[in-house]
């Protein structure tokens, strides 16, 4: 059931094919999020469904209770079940994706950073521009043994929209939900010193 759902969602969202590295890249490494941060995310997942029960429950008894009431009303309860159990294969299936649809690739002169379904983002970084390299760990991560790398450029910074809402700062990449940040952040860190004493970056 899962498969044939995830490749009606591959086809219908038209995810395309694992990413490839920038043309002439070498040492080319591959890094993907942990399978606690999937854990976490089916965890709230869990919990949102579970609150939807509980308010179709809700729903159902005050319906149920009501004197008079006409019979369509009766019949939404039996529309709102259906709606939601046929929802669940789905949204099961968009959680996994999304999951193992996030990349993470390291090569000799950048990084390029993958993620989405339905509105994908794919993100290189140089190691030119690079500015920071920092491990941002909340107490939920700290406690699944997570944590988010961030890579920040030139240039970065909250980006209003002029409404003020922030938008996606384009300078700032996140390898999410990692159980090696420190390992993945010695790594670009590691690439980056290499890639300024071959005379290829700014040394300052």
């Amino acid at each position: 059931m899962f498969e044939r759902v995830r490749e009606l969602l591959l086809r219908v969202l038209r995810v395309p094919a694992e990413p490839t590295p920038p043309r002439g890249a070498r040492d080319v490494r591959v890094f993907r999020a942990s399978k606690r941060y999937y854990r976490y995310k089916l965890l709230r997942w869990a919990l949102s469904q579970a609150g939807t029960v509980l308010g179709l429950i809700a729903g159902v008894v005050a319906l149920r209770s009501a004197p008079g009431l006409p019979s369509f009303l009766l019949s939404l309860e039996t529309v709102a079940i259906a709606g939601f159990l046929l929802q669940l294969p789905f949204t099961y299936a968009a959680l996994r994706l999304d999951f193992e649809m996030r990349w993470y690739i390291v090569t000799d002169r950048s990084l390029r950073i993958r993620e989405g379904l339905g509105t994908i983002r794919e993100q290189t970084m140089t190691f030119a521009n690079i500015q920071n390299i920092s491990v941002r760990q909340g107490p939920l991560q700290r406690l699944l043994g997570i944590a988010d790398v961030e890579v920040r450029s030139a240039g970065g910074g909250a980006k209003s929209s002029g409404n003020g809402e922030n938008r996606r700062d384009t300078h700032v990449g996140l390898f999410r939900g990692v159980d090696n940040a420190q390992a993945i952040r010695a790594a670009v860190l590691d690439r980056i010193r290499r890639y300024r004493d071959a005379g290829l970056g700014d040394p300052d």
